[in-house]
């Protein structure tokens, strides 16, 4: 049985994808939390979309190796719209949704020249079996890039998805602090995209962050949190892809969907007997 349950094992390609699940994760987490604190679920899926646009820019250019490109698209692209979105002069959702439908249909036309779009149709779903040893190191690189700056920002990050205007008074240069956060964003996101596909990285980014806030009773347990529940969808999802002959990324996805809803179930659960002992301490008090 166990013999059959690590039959996986032994191909290169998954044992590279494992790896690459172990480095993608804890990144997706520690961001995740900060997205999810933020209330930018949203911003991070408009910015998995622009996606297109950059490697359509990528092509046009001629290269070969069109991330580079996608990165840079990216950042610029994110701090548009963030500026943009401050500018308060129309609502936050009017603005991503904006950015995000230009964002892909810009792509869509430079890219389907010539229909030669199913060539890039792998971006959609992406392939976590492709990674290849090299791409590994620059992920783990990233992971300790990332770690360092959340670090050393989290709690200005923290402050600032509490209340901007008080930390402002406590020294906090917010503006600046925001665009490094959306930069950073950009960054991970196009790094990962083709790993994990467009259509799903914010689902990736946002669940095991969503389902840890659920039950999580302190800060410090929320981020562990998102972190076990990071790897650990990674990991069964990739197992099971496997078994199952079906995509990796959607299968991560729907084992963090399940640990959401389970989460969700559980303080749904918790709450309702505390909110029954609240409403008959306040009529016994009347």
């Amino acid at each position: 049985m166990l013999e059959w349950l690590l039959d996986w094992w032994q191909y290169d390609f998954m044992r590279r994808a494992f790896f690459a699940v172990l480095l993608i994760m804890p990144l997706f987490a520690m961001l995740g939390t900060m997205v999810v604190n933020n209330g930018m679920a949203f911003f991070s899926d408009a910015l998995g979309h622009s996606a297109l646009t950059g490697v359509g820019i990528g092509v046009l250019l001629g290269l070969s190796d069109y991330q580079l490109v996608m990165i840079v698209f990216a950042v610029l692209f994110a701090l548009a719209m963030n500026r943009i979105r401050h500018s308060r002069l129309s609502s936050t959702d009017t603005v991503i949704g904006v950015f995000s439908s230009c964002g892909v249909a810009l792509g869509l036309v430079l890219l389907s020249r010539g229909g030669s779009f199913s060539k890039y149709q792998s971006l959609l779903i992406g392939d976590i079996l492709s990674v290849s040893g090299d791409q590994l190191l620059v992920l783990g690189i990233t992971l300790a890039l990332f770690t360092v700056l959340w670090l050393i920002f989290f709690n200005r990050l923290h402050a600032v998805s509490i209340s901007p205007a008080l930390a402002r008074t406590r020294g906090v240069r917010v503006r600046l602090l925001d665009n490094l956060f959306v930069a950073v964003i950009a960054v991970i996101v196009m790094l990962a995209i083709r790993w994990v596909g467009l259509l799903i990285i914010n689902a990736m980014l946002i669940l095991p962050a969503a389902a840890a806030r659920n039950v999580a009773g302190s800060m410090r347990s929320y981020h562990l949190l998102a972190l076990i529940f990071g790897l650990f969808s990674g990991i069964l999802g990739l197992v099971l892809s496997y078994f199952n002959a079906a995509a990796a990324g959607p299968m991560i996805v729907l084992i963090a969907a399940v640990l959401f809803f389970g989460t969700f179930l559980i303080r749904s659960l918790v709450r309702q007997p505390e909110e029954k002992a609240g409403g008959r301490s306040s009529q016994g008090e009347k």
